[in-house]
C-alpha cells in the first residue's frame, strides 16, 4: 500500500479534517463524541482496549516464544501448523477463493452494479486516471518483486504442479498461467469483497474505518460488542502477520541482492536482521514526524522505479518471445482458469500436497490475511463510484499489471533459461531472493537494474510498513481516522519484531506458514462479510430503485399537469375568460361588453346589455349567464 493511503484514510467520510484555526483537542472530541455514537469507547491514550490489547498481548507472544524457541516454533509452524491445515483445510482455502472470485464477478454483472458508493450526489474524489492509478500502486509491492522471475520459473523448470506436462513448451505456458492464477483476479477478488464491504459501511453508512461495520448488515447491533471486538482482532492479527511475511521477504532480496553485488559476503540472519531493524527504524521515524509527503514522494519514486526497470528489461530482453509469450500465456489461462481454480492436488499424493503447501494455499493465505491492508485502502479512494466500476476496475487493473509484469520478467528468464545460457536453475531448484539478480546480470545494463531493484524493495519496505501500521492503528482505536501517533509507533516495531522472529525461527517457511495460519480464522470473516455485503447491496438496491420509482411518479405527475394544463387552456381558456369577465362586470355594474355565447360559433344571435330582449325571446329579468360548452 502506497503512501496515499496514509493520506486518504486519515480522514473520516464524517468528519472533516481540522482547519488551520481548529483546535485539535476540539476536533479529536469530536470525532470521539462520533465514535461514542456508534458504540465505539476508546480508553486512555485514544485506543479500543478490547482490541488494542489482546491483539498486541497475542504478537509479542508468538514474537518471545519464537526468539527464545526458534527451533520448537519451526516445527510448530511448518512441520504441524501448515501441515495440518493444508492437509485438513487446503481444500477450504480454495473453495473459499472461489467463492471470493464468484460473488465479486456476479455483483459486477448483477444490478446490483448500478448501486453508488456513497450517498445521495456523492461524486468520485479521484478523476479515473488517478484512480486506476492508485489501484496499480495497490497492486505492486514487495511479493511481486521476490517473485517476479522466481515463480514462473520454478514452474517452468523444477518445480511444476504435480503431475507436470512433459513437453517444455506446455510447461512453460502452464506456469505463467498458473501465475497469473495466482497474482490476477483471485487476490483481488478478496479485496473487492472486504473493501467493498467497507466502502459501502463508510461512505454509505457514515460508520468508522473498522473492519466490523463490514458485517453490520449480517450481525446488526452485535458488531458494537465482543463479536465486534473479536473481528477487529482477528483483522489486525492477519494484517501484522501479511506485512511481516512481505518485510521478511523483502530483506531477504535485499541481502540477496548485496551479495550478488559484492557488497557482502553471504546474506547472513544478523544481516537479515540488522536490514530489518533499519528499514524498520526508518519507517517509524516517518511516523513519529509525520513526513505523509516525503512517503507520498517515495512512493511515487517507486512506480516510476518499477516501470523503468520493467521497460528496461523488455527493450533489452527478447522483446518479441515476450510479446509472443504474453499473448500465448494469456490464452491458456483465460482457456484454463476454472480448472486451475479448483484444483486442490487430490490425485498426486504427497508432492502435491507439498506444492500446495508452498504455492496455491500459502498464496491464498498471504492474501487473505493482507486484505484488511489493502480493502482499506481501495474502500477509502472509491467514494463515488458505482459498484460496477468498482469490481470491474478492482479486477481488471491488477490483473492486467500482474500479466504484463509476469511476462516481462518470468517471460525473460524462461528464455534464458531455455534458449540461452542458463543458470538460473541452482541443481534441483531456483533460490526465490537470488533469482531476479541472476536474470539481471545477463542483461546489458544488468548491475545497474539491480541496484534499482533494491532500492525498490527498500522503499516498499518503508512504505508498506509506515501504512500497514496506520491500518492496524485504526483498527485498535476504534476506527478512528487520526489515531495517535504512539499506538503507530508500538505498530511499526511490532510489525518489524514478528518479522524478525519469524526469520529466526524459520526462514521462508515459517514466514508462510504464519500468513497460512493466521489466514484461517480471518477466511471464516471473510465468507461472512461476503453474505453481508449481498444482503447490504440488496437493501441498497431497493432503496435505490423505491427512489427511481418516486421520481419516475413526480416526473409523471409534473408531465401530466402540464399537460392537462395545456390543454385545458387550449379547449377551454377562452370560455373561462369570458365568463370571469360576466361575472366581474356584473358585480361593478358596468356596461358589459357583446360578447359570443361560449361554445357557439357566431351563427345565433348576441345578447345586448342595454337590450330589453335576448336572442331566444327572453325577457330581462330572467338573464341567465350563459353556458360553457
Amino acid at each position: 500500500m502506497t503512501s496515499e493511503a496514509r493520506e486518504d484514510t486519515a480522514q473520516s467520510p464524517d468528519t472533516p479534517p481540522p482547519t488551520g484555526t481548529e483546535d485539535r483537542e476540539a476536533a479529536d472530541a469530536h470525532i470521539e463524541e462520533q465514535l461514542r455514537e456508534h458504540g465505539v469507547r476508546l480508553g486512555r491514550g485514544g485506543i479500543a482496549p478490547a482490541v488494542f490489547y489482546p491483539a498486541l498481548a497475542l504478537v509479542v507472544i508468538v514474537s518471545v516464544v519464537a526468539v527464545i524457541w526458534p527451533g520448537g516454533t519451526e516445527m510448530v509452524l511448518v512441520d504441524t501448523v501448515q501441515r495440518i491445515i493444508v492437509a485438513d483445510f487446503g481444500w477450504f482455502y480454495i473453495l473459499a477463493i472461489a467463492i471470493f472470485v464468484a460473488v465479486a464477478l456476479f455483483i459486477a454483472v448483477s444490478p446490483f452494479g448500478r448501486v453508488v458508493i456513497g450517498r445521495e450526489g456523492d461524486k468520485p474524489e479521484f478523476s479515473r486516471a488517478s484512480w486506476f492509478a492508485m489501484l496499480f500502486a495497490a497492486g505492486m509491492g514487495i511479493g511481486l518483486v521476490f517473485y517476479g522471475v522466481a515463480e514462473p520459473l520454478s514452474f517452468a523448470t523444477v518445480d511444476p504442479k504435480p503431475p507436470g506436462a512433459e513437453d517444455p513448451a506446455q510447461r512453460s505456458l502452464l506456469a505463467m498461467a498458473q501465475t497469473f492464477v495466482h497474482w490476477g483476479v483471485h487476490p483481488w477478488a478478496v479485496y473487492v469483497i472486504i473493501g467493498l464491504s467497507l466502502a459501502l459501511a463508510i461512505h454509505k453508512r457514515g460508520r468508522p474505518v473498522s473492519i466490523r461495520w463490514a458485517l453490520e448488515p449480517l450481525l446488526g447491533e452485535r458488531v458494537k460488542g465482543p463479536i465486534g471486538d473479536v473481528i477487529d482482532v482477528l483483522a489486525i492479527l492477519g494484517t501484522i502477520f501479511g506485512v511481516a511475511t512481505s518485510l521478511g521477504l523483502g530483506v531477504q532480496q535485499i541481502g540477496a541482492g548485496l551479495a550478488h553485488m559484492g557488497v557482502v559476503d553471504e546474506p547472513t540472519t544478523p544481516l537479515l536482521i540488522g536490514l530489518i531493524i533499519v528499514i524498520t527504524l526508518l519507517a517509524t521515524a516517518s511516523v513519529i514526524s509525520g513526513l505523509g509527503k516525503g512517503i507520498k514522494w517515495l512512493s511515487n519514486i517507486n512506480l516510476g522505479l518499477a516501470g523503468v526497470l520493467l521497460i528496461a528489461v523488455l527493450v533489452t530482453g527478447p522483446t518479441l518471445f515476450i510479446f509472443r509469450n504474453m499473448i500465448e500465456s494469456l490464452g491458456v489461462y483465460l482457456g484454463n482458469v476454472l480448472p486451475m481454480t479448483f484444483d486442490a492436488s487430490a490425485y498426486t499424493g504427497q508432492a502435491g500436497a507439498d506444492w500446495q503447501a508452498s504455492w496455491s494455499v500459502f498464496y491464498w493465505g498471504w492474501w487473505m490475511s493482507w486484505a484488511p491492508f489493502v480493502g482499506v485502502f481501495i474502500a477509502r479512494i472509491s467514494r463515488g463510484r458505482t459498484v460496477r466500476e468498482f469490481v470491474i476496475g478492482a479486477l481488471l487493473v491488477p490483473m492486467a499489471v500482474a500479466v504484463v509484469w509476469f511476462s516481462v520478467l518470468g517471460g525473460t528468464a524462461i528464455f534464458r533459461e531455455m534458449f540461452g545460457d542458463g543458470g538460473l536453475v541452482q541443481g534441483d531448484r531456483v533460490i526465490a531472493e537470488n533469482a531476479l539478480f541472476d536474470m539481471l546480470d545477463g542483461l546489458p545494463i544488468g548491475s545497474v537494474l539491480s541496484v534499482l531493484a533494491i532500492v525498490l524493495v527498500a522503499i516498499f519496505f518503508v512504505t508498506s510498513s509506515d501504512s500497514g501500521s496506520l491500518v492496524v492503528d485504526m483498527l485498535a482505536s476504534g476506527g478512528h481516522p487520526d489515531p495517535p501517533t504512539w499506538s503507530r509507533v508500538v505498530w511499526a516495531l511490532t510489525e518489524g519484531v514478528i518479522a524478525i522472529a519469524l526469520l529466526i525461527a524459520g526462514g521462508l517457511g515459517a514466514l508462510q506458514a504464519g500468513a497460512i495460519a493466521t489466514a484461517l480464522p480471518f477466511s471464516i470473516v471473510l465468507l461472512a462479510m461476503a453474505v453481508a455485503l449481498l444482503k447490504a447491496l440488496s437493501g441498497d438496491l431497493r432503496a435505490m430503485r423505491r427512489a427511481d420509482l418516486d421520481e419516475r411518479r413526480r416526473d409523471f405527475r409534473t408531465e401530466f399537469t402540464d399537460h392537462l394544463e395545456e390543454n385545458f387552456d387550449k379547449h377551454f381558456g377562452n370560455s373561462v375568460d369570458e365568463r370571469i369577465d360576466y361575472a366581474l362586470s356584473r358585480t361593478r355594474g358596468a356596461e358589459r361588453p357583446h360578447f359570443r355565447r361560449p361554445g357557439t360559433d357566431g351563427r345565433q344571435s348576441t345578447r345586448r346589455v342595454d337590450g330589453d330582449q335576448e336572442s331566444g325571446g327572453r325577457k330581462r329579468g330572467s338573464r341567465k349567464p350563459p353556458k360553457s360548452s
